[in-house]
């Protein structure tokens, strides 16, 4: 809940980060460019019917009792005026869209390359709280609203322009008709900024809305097969159902509202129309105005109630912005990992001497998981870490790779304490095999060679020595062979795979959490004998369920609660008939039943 109430209170404050206060400095000159093109468009717009007015006004005096006598090359000059005055709205109209847009995809790439940067920049205990889906939200829907809705702005540097224009244009030409128009159309005003109120909330919904559909849709497809396994089927529907409501009755409620801008402006606009219609004629009968000036007043009605349509417009635009932009710049804002980039010190040429020195860890101050952990491994030394389910196998190797920091004690690696060295150096000092394999949307070959400098006879021998041979030989393309989800190959292979790249790396310490854990018996004892090859003179971590995979290890240790229970090799193990024993027999009980 508490996490809950700071994010909640972090983004009510949210303020937009320095870096974006000087990308919209460094765009300034475009964004004056275009707000010039857009006002002169505007104002060529507003122009336009005051010469169609003389056009008018030149038919009409060729118009006589005694016949018609028009002079059609006076006309045609003031016609062509007309037809250029367009043409250069339309232009400059153009320009100011085209340099909107470009500052829209840069603006839309900047906020895409901030996020990615700032995930690699969060500690993991962030996403701990917060689902990959909320995360994925904002890289898709959020930026894709901020950055499509900035070409709004150009509309409505316009709709001002054209607005007042309008304004002033038909109080020269007349006055009352000026004040018709203006109180026909003040009803729809009114009406948007009405409804313009209401609508915030809707729209800050459907974002939320969005992002915790989004969640779920990831977590269906993901877990599909599991969720067939089970036949859950209907409880995930039922799920589905409940969030797609939910997505619908906001996206529907802020439709909705900003929905009824249009008509609401074009009943304006009608009645405007209507307006200058009847009030014009009077005043033709009554000889105070011509009807040229009906005919320009008809115009300036229309343009002056369209300004309007667009600004609502562009406001739904400017709420879907500052919604977007709260989930955004509150993302932007969580609390990154520390700088470590004036840390000197750096694992270099490690032997593999690792101790952990009174280790107090726990994700939150009010519950430890780790309590006073201690040990001492000697390079090259093959370190099994058992016990049962939450003892704090897996947390220990977190806090060895540094993913989270301690609240007390220290682990050092060569008598040099991890916490005085960047991250990432730590991480260049371990290959690591996940319980759950990973691979990447390629060839096999760049999947083996992620992040290191194999060739393709080292790859090679890597796949014999990870019983990948055969597998390769079986591929299409072989090394080749593009990895995704239209290649179908079992979890045991992608476990091998991401084996062989472990063994690519050729890093000075592993981590084993469960690496063998997909493979059937026959493969694991291959795996065993070439992991066994690989962990030679280097120091090894291997997290284990099953049992017979360690029994080989320099040193078990036994955890329970955070605390190291027991220590030894398996057979000291054994001898002492604790706690492990009771463990391995009873898997080997199971085994034999």
């Amino acid at each position: 809940m508490n996490n809950t109430s700071n994010t909640k209170e972090q983004r009510s404050k949210v303020k937009i980060p320095e870096s974006y206060n000087v990308f919209f400095k460094n765009y300034i000159p475009i964004a004056i460019v275009a707000m010039i093109s857009a006002a002169l468009s505007a104002v060529l717009a507003v122009i336009g019917p005051k010469v169609l007015t003389k056009l008018v006004e030149k038919i009409q005096d060729g118009i006589t009792m005694f016949g018609v006598d028009i002079d059609m090359k006076s006309i045609g000059k003031t016609a062509l005026l007309l037809v250029g005055i367009y043409f250069l709205s339309f232009a400059l109209g153009y320009g100011q869209s085209f340099l909107l847009n470009n500052v829209s995809c840069e603006f839309g790439k900047k906020v895409r390359g901030d996020i990615n940067h700032k995930i690699n920049k969060l500690p993991l205990k962030y996403f701990d709280n917060h689902s990959f889906g909320e995360t994925l939200s904002y890289v898709t829907n959020d930026t894709s609203m901020m950055s499509e809705s900035l070409m709004g702005i150009g509309a409505l540097i316009t709709s001002i322009v054209t607005f007042f224009g309008c304004i002033i244009m038909m109080f020269v030409t007349e006055w009352r008709l000026a004040i018709t128009v203006i109180i026909s159309s003040i009803v729809g005003f009114a009406g948007m900024m009405m409804i313009m109120g209401k609508a915030q909330k809707f729209f800050d919904g459907k974002q939320k809305s969005l992002a915790s559909f989004n969640e779920h849709i990831e977590e269906y497809y993901t877990a599909h097969n599991i969720i067939r396994t089970y036949n859950a089927e209907k409880i995930a529907y039922e799920e589905f159902e409940a969030k797609n409501k939910e997505l619908k009755s906001y996206t529907f409620k802020a439709g909705f509202y900003s929905g009824l801008l249009m008509p609401l402006m074009t009943f304006s606009s009608d009645l405007a129309y209507v307006s200058v219609s009847i009030y014009g004629a009077i005043l033709a009968y009554k000889g105070d105005i011509n009807v040229a000036d009906i005919i320009a007043f008809m115009v300036y009605a229309k343009l002056f109630s369209t300004p309007l349509s667009e600004m609502g417009q562009a406001l739904g635009e400017v709420m879907g912005i500052i919604a977007s932009g709260k989930r955004i710049f509150g993302f932007l804002a969580q609390e990154e990992m520390p700088d470590e980039s004036r840390k000197t010190l750096s694992l270099d040429n490690i032997s593999g001497n690792v101790e952990f020195n009174d280790v107090c860890f726990g994700y939150s101050t009010e519950k430890m998981i780790i309590h006073d952990f201690s040990a001492k491994i000697k390079p090259g030394s093959k370190v099994a870490i058992v016990g049962p389910t939450g003892a704090g196998k897996t947390t220990m190797v977190n806090l060895l790779m540094r993913f989270y920091d301690l609240i007390s004690g220290s682990i050092t690696i060569d008598g040099i304490n991890i916490s005085d060295v960047s991250r990432e150096n730590v991480h260049d000092t371990f290959g690591m095999v996940l319980q759950d394999p990973w691979l990447i949307t390629g060839t096999l070959r760049e999947n083996i060679r992620y992040m290191s400098n194999v060739t393709d006879k080292q790859i090679m021998d890597i796949c014999e020595k990870c019983s990948l041979s055969y597998f390769v030989s079986t591929l299409p393309d072989g090394l080749n062979t593009i990895i995704d989800e239209n290649l179908l190959i079992s979890s045991g292979q992608k476990q091998l795979i991401t084996i062989a790249r472990a063994m690519a790396k050729n890093a000075p310490m592993l981590i084993l959490d469960e690496a063998t854990s997909s493979v059937d018996s026959r493969t694991e004892i291959m795996i065993q004998k070439a992991m066994d090859k690989l962990c030679e003179n280097r120091t090894s971590f291997v997290i284990a369920h099953r049992l017979s995979t360690i029994v080989n290890a320099d040193m078990i240790l036994y955890m329970r609660d955070g605390n190291i229970e027991e220590i030894g090799t398996h057979e000291e193990l054994l001898a002492k008939n604790g706690a492990y024993a009771e463990l391995y027999k009873s898997q080997f009980i199971n085994v034999a039943s």
